[in-house]
């Protein structure tokens, strides 16, 4: 019996313009015990799949269970099964942080679990906040308070919703600690997230979802190993010509670009050289998930049917290299 098990999944919103399909036939099932992850570019529909997951929508059509149990039909005992951390920061200011995870203690029918509490708090570097009204935590804390609500009934099943979204580096660190031994001890955990490093990281399974359908579902490792090709990184001080723009991944001043091998790091170079820039802390790295994402979401079936390799050039690739180095690309 899976954990969670979406089947047929579909979404519609009516909007002034007409109806908008959120999800399309989604089906997939985690087992139980898997650290999942669920990505996707921003409105590609996690959201809405995991507000369906926690009861919050009705999809228009298709079944969700977990750990057997319909989140419609047989809605409390789904809800007790789940811990959900969403994105958005939801708190009682009338309360400090104890009482408010008593109080979350209490909907679930939970009493006298103060030693689970005081683990939570010191496990999330919450144990000097305790007694902190939740109105005077910052935006960081406030998002460590959520993590142990969702924990604090002891949920099978974990999800969350971009947990580490503008927090700090301290505050990753100490929670996918803590997530990874409740992961270790059974419990099973989705994951979303837009840091592709923690989920590469973390997850053993992934899926991607691309306008409300599912367009790559593998183990980590099986979609890195589509990712075969090399990539060259430098950074540069001034804009490339155009021809060698087109081509690259450019973040501020870090410049990447797809290579195969020897030949195509040294036709960029020389590119580069040649429209008179410097290239400065040039690396050469294995292809990464955040490749493997970029390629399955540029892929304009949508199908994610072939994964391209995160070493692929475009198919204008050798005719822009050619225009810009004055060599024939092999």
């Amino acid at each position: 019996m899976p954990a969670i098990s979406f089947q047929s999944v579909t979404r519609n919103f009516q909007t002034a313009s007409g109806s908008l399909r959120a999800l399309d036939d989604v089906s997939l099932d985690i087992g139980e015990g898997e650290f999942f992850g669920l990505l996707g570019p921003n409105g590609a529909g996690k959201t809405t799949l995991i507000a369906i997951l926690a009861g919050l929508l009705r999809p228009t059509s298709g079944r969700v269970t977990v750990l057997g149990h319909d989140v419609q039909a047989d809605y409390a005992r789904a809800r007790r099964m789940l811990g959900v951390v969403p994105q958005e920061l939801v708190f009682d200011p009338f309360f400090n942080v104890r009482e408010a995870l008593r109080f979350q203690s209490g909907y679930f029918g939970v009493k006298h679990n103060d030693d689970w509490i005081d683990e939570l708090l010191q496990s999330l570097g919450l144990a000097d906040k305790a007694s902190a009204n939740m109105r005077q935590l910052s935006g960081g804390m406030k998002r460590r308070v959520l993590v142990a609500q969702a924990l604090v009934h002891k949920p099978p099943v974990i999800v969350l919703d971009e947990p580490t979204a503008g927090v700090d580096v301290e505050l990753r660190q100490t929670l996918w600690q803590f997530i990874a031994r409740l992961n270790k001890q059974g419990n099973t955990v989705l994951l979303t997230t837009h840091y592709l490093e923690e989920a590469e990281a973390l997850c053993a399974r992934i899926a991607m979802l691309k306008q409300g359908r599912v367009v790559a579902l593998d183990r980590t490792s099986e979609l890195l190993k589509s990712a075969s090709g090399n990539v060259l990184r430098f950074k540069i001080d001034a804009e490339l010509p155009p021809a060698l723009a087109r081509q690259a991944r450019i973040t501020g001043r870090i410049v990447q670009f797809p290579a195969h091998g020897a030949h195509d790091i040294e036709q960029y170079l020389a590119a580069v050289r040649e429209a008179g820039l410097h290239a400065e802390d040039v690396e050469i790295r294995k292809a990464d998930l955040e490749d493997v994402f970029l390629a399955v979401m540029s892929d304009k079936s949508g199908s994610g049917a072939d994964i391209p390799s995160a070493g692929a050039k475009p198919s204008s690739g050798s005719g822009a290299v050619r225009e810009a180095t004055g060599v024939e690309a092999k």
